[in-house]
């Protein structure tokens, strides 16, 4: 097995710079609720929400659907919830990656279901053929093509989350 990088540190920092200029533009003069989803976008949150500079919550919520596996298993389990009160909330999720897009449907309605005032959702990275169809991310870091992703606090099997940049795992 081999890594190949395919996103680098200063495009990682660039494009949070610019995530973060977003989110603090929409949600000037008031108070967030991020909910990190884990245990993949604890980096990706820890750097954005020091860059988004509002007054803001957090909140961490822990689902599964690998295991310690490379591909889904199509059931999405929460392992932890959060224990913030999001009624009329507005209300970020933040992901690592976007993958098949049944974790995130499950999250998002798991969150719906308490009603916040509003929900968006922020991801690191995004397959393309899951933005193709039709998924929504309010805030996108980079959208990636297929193969396995690590780095940046994205593992494999508890492997590889202390890299800077990311890489696609290649199977020699």
């Amino acid at each position: 097995m081999s890594l190949r990088r395919i996103i680098s540190r200063g495009q990682i920092r660039r494009r949070l710079k610019e995530l973060a200029a977003n989110i603090r533009a929409d949600y000037s003069g008031q108070r967030p609720v991020f909910v990190c989803v884990l245990k993949g976008a604890f980096v990706f949150l820890a750097d954005l929400v020091r860059q988004v500079d509002l007054p803001l919550e957090m909140d961490f919520i822990v689902a599964s659907s690998y295991g310690m596996g490379k591909t889904s298993k199509g059931q999405i389990t929460v392992l932890k919830d959060i224990t913030t009160d999001i009624s009329g909330r507005h209300v970020i999720l933040v992901d690592d990656i976007i993958d098949s897009g049944l974790t995130i449907q499950h999250l998002r309605e798991h969150l719906t279901n308490r009603r916040p005032a509003s929900l968006r959702l922020c991801a690191l990275l995004a397959r393309e053929r899951v933005l193709e169809s039709g998924t929504v991310v309010e805030y996108l870091g980079f959208s990636v093509p297929e193969g396995f992703v690590v780095g940046y606090g994205i593992d494999y099997a508890e492997q590889h989350r202390e890299l800077p940049d990311i890489y696609v795992i290649e199977d020699e």
